[in-house]
């Protein structure tokens, strides 16, 4: 009789994950078992098999090869981008109406990250973003799609990629507001995938006695995300040709852009594979990746990676060369996502890596350890690296008003004290546009608050005829529409 606490089918199930292991050099990851529950273990197994440490390691080795590094300065060179307002922009808007209103354009939400940077237990989608309202992002979204099907006649389906983490609060807090009026069926939710963490010597890492330490696998790892969730099947089955993509913490952002749409459309300009948005940066420092081009091909660089040359550098009318921050919104085609995810992971992205601090389970001395220093490696990928494999880019200035108003921060930049500002601003901007008078002092400060529903309008003629627009705005006034 065998003195093993586990059962055969849990003692076969270690064999195989001691063999998978070994062949990889992580085997020490079971060296700790046998002194735990088979409780401990078979959820240690799991786990293990739900990462898929074996295809993990060889993505990782793989990607490594291919990892980021700053090519020569006399390559790099500012991309090129499209004015806010083409000569053909009319016939632009109507085309990329017209596929949005045949069902062809769906909305893509990055959402996996939590809201503890902002101080809000829950997830960032959660996070009552509206100036005067409250309103969460999810809600704010949502009012955009539902808008938008309104107009079509139709509905419009919205993927959101959650992460492991906020998975499970994510659909809990969709079934509590009811799916803010959208049918629950046209909304696709699922997890990004995951990465273990490493140590100094490339070893992976516990978190504790029956869990891997691992990461989110970054806004990059949306593309295989949509492959492996089954998501890209769900597009081409309703006919979806477009895919609208953009970052949970932005509350300003156009979720449906029939302009953008018909520029990415346009053979003149872009193949209709990847386009992206961009606004001039504020300052050198402004934390916001540069479009660049690098040997003839349209890529973003890290304000992190971008050299200190580059990022001050300027121009006769002093105005800053690599002016060009991208926003993280993006229209991809299904057939691209599908012809560079179809071996099921992100094919040529290149794993960016990052020293931090990562509290991990050590089994010799059955504790936890929390690493006063970084001493891990942490993998993502970012979507915008997913450019250059485009057959051709087109990169589309907005302005920060219209269309950046993140929140991502508790105070400063970026907080949702900034945010409410732009949000308020754009509002008082669009009944100006409008024909409506707005309240302002004479260095053009607003005096009144007004935050409009997208259920209200979309752009600001919508507002020409509105009845939910009061005949006169006075000071002080704070006003919902």
């Amino acid at each position: 009789m065998s003195d093993s606490p586990f059962s055969e089918e849990l003692t076969a199930r270690l064999q195989v994950m001691r063999a998978d292991l070994e062949s990889i050099g992580q085997s020490h990851l079971l060296e700790h078992v046998e002194g735990h529950s088979p409780e401990c273990l078979e959820s240690l197994l799991d786990r293990c098999d739900e990462i898929d440490l074996l295809s993990a390691h060889a993505f990782i080795e793989q990607a490594s090869a291919s990892e980021f590094e700053a090519p020569p300065l006399d390559r790099i060179t500012p991309a090129v981008s499209i004015s806010r307002h083409p000569e053909d922009e009319e016939d632009l808007r109507t085309r990329g109406q017209q596929l949005i209103d045949a069902g062809k354009v769906a909305a893509f939400t990055v959402a996996g990250g939590q809201g503890t940077r902002l101080g809000w237990n829950g997830p960032k989608g959660s996070y009552p973003a509206a100036p005067l309202t409250g309103k969460p992002l999810f809600r704010l979204f949502a009012e955009q799609i539902q808008a938008a099907g309104r107009s079509a006649g139709r509905k419009i389906p919205w993927y959101i990629m959650t992460s492991p983490i906020n998975d499970a609060e994510t659909r809990a807090f969709f079934r509590d507001n009811n799916y803010f009026g959208l049918d629950r069926t046209d909304i696709f939710m699922f997890p990004q995938g995951v990465f273990p963490s490493c140590d100094d010597a490339g070893r992976f890492m516990l978190a504790s006695p029956e869990s891997i330490a691992v990461n989110p696998d970054g806004h990059g790892g949306s593309l295989r995300a949509l492959r492996n969730s089954g998501a890209i099947e769900d597009m081409q089955a309703r006919g979806i040709e477009q895919i609208s993509y953009f970052q949970v913490d932005n509350p300003s952002v156009r979720a449906l852009d029939p302009l953008f749409v018909g520029l990415h459309l346009d053979a003149q300009r872009s193949s209709g594979e990847m386009s992206s948005k961009m606004i001039p940066k504020s300052s050198p420092e402004e934390k916001v990746g540069v479009f660049c081009s690098i040997d003839d091909r349209t890529c973003v660089i890290e304000y992190s990676d971008l050299p200190e040359e580059l990022a001050e550098a300027r121009d006769d009318r002093g105005e800053l060369r690599f002016i060009a921050g991208s926003i993280a919104i993006h229209l991809l085609s299904v057939d691209f996502v599908d012809r560079i995810t179809a071996k099921g992971a992100s094919v040529g992205l290149p794993l960016h890596k990052a020293h931090k601090k990562v509290p991990h389970y050590l089994p010799n001395e059955d504790r936890m350890v929390s690493p006063d220093a970084p001493n891990a490696t942490k993998f993502e990928m970012f979507i915008f690296d997913a450019i250059p494999l485009a057959a051709r880019s087109l990169v589309y200035e907005t302005d920060r008003v219209e269309e950046f108003a993140p929140i991502k921060n508790a105070e400063g930049v970026d907080s949702a004290r900034s945010s409410h500002e732009l949000q308020l601003e754009r509002a008082a901007r669009w009944l100006e546009n409008a024909g409506h008078w707005f309240p302002r002092n004479e260095d053009g400060t607003r005096l009144a608050d007004v935050e409009i529903s997208a259920l209200t309008a979309m752009q600001p003629s919508d507002l020409e005829a509105c009845p939910d627009v009061p005949e006169s705005i006075s000071a002080g006034d704070q006003l919902a529409i």
